[in-house]
């Protein structure tokens, strides 16, 4: 359950998507991520880093441990999940839009 509570954090998944390519220093992961404030990038690394998830290379940047390479690899599931579940989502609101649009207006 603590890893769950982890990546149910916001940014945790996030942090983790952006290192499985490799170490990235600070501000260019914090814009790889987009909308994250800089305070809340640094506790996720922070917790990410007492998980030993991620560790702070000597050159100051942030990367994956093997752990944490481990847990990109499990998650990758839900990724490709996550697609399929997208496409049906996609698909069931073309429909409905298609339905409502062939439906009679009523006054």
């Amino acid at each position: 359950m603590a890893a769950l509570d982890l990546f149910g954090r916001r940014w945790s998944l996030r942090v983790v998507w952006e290192l499985h390519e490799g170490a990235l220093g600070f501000g260019a992961l914090r814009r790889r991520c987009g909308d994250m404030s800089s305070s809340v990038l640094r506790q996720r690394l922070v917790e990410l880093m007492e998980a030993r998830l991620v560790h702070q290379t000597p050159d100051s940047h942030y990367d994956l441990t093997a752990l944490g390479r481990q847990a990109h690899t499990a998650l990758s599931p839900l990724v490709d999940w996550s697609a399929t579940w997208a496409a049906e989502l996609a698909e069931h609101s073309s429909d409905h839009d298609t339905a409502t649009a062939d439906a009679p207006d009523i006054p």
